[in-house]
């Protein structure tokens, strides 16, 4: 059972979540700090070039499955044209003031 990104409890992830599943590049950038990072199975990534190769540019699409410390750690069926689906856990740092993300990890879970 998927959990619709409207219905995940902190508003922040899940509007990154529709702009992921909308392949919506400007909008899932606004809801990020002008500094934020990211890491992809332990490995600090360049944010600009993996969000275009994982997910912009490849149909990326999220099912998240469950959702834990106040929806900020998702585990997701992440499907993508180049590597097909694959479980994922997801973690999200959220900016002091709240509103935007400062850093996301992924990777398999």
């Amino acid at each position: 059972m998927t959990i619709a990104p409207a219905k995940l409890s902190d508003p922040v992830v899940g509007a990154l979540v529709s702009a992921i599943n909308a392949h919506d590049k400007d909008a899932f950038l606004a809801l990020l700090t002008a500094d934020a990072t990211m890491s992809d199975d332990g490995s600090d990534r360049d944010l600009e070039q993996w969000i275009d190769k994982e997910i912009f540019d490849s149909g990326g699409h999220m099912d998240v499955q469950t959702e834990s410390d106040g929806g900020l750690r998702l585990v997701a069926n992440f499907r993508n044209d180049t590597w097909g689906e694959m479980r994922t856990a997801w973690r999200f740092v959220i900016a002091p003031g709240g509103g935007k993300i400062s850093r996301f990890e992924t990777g398999q879970a």
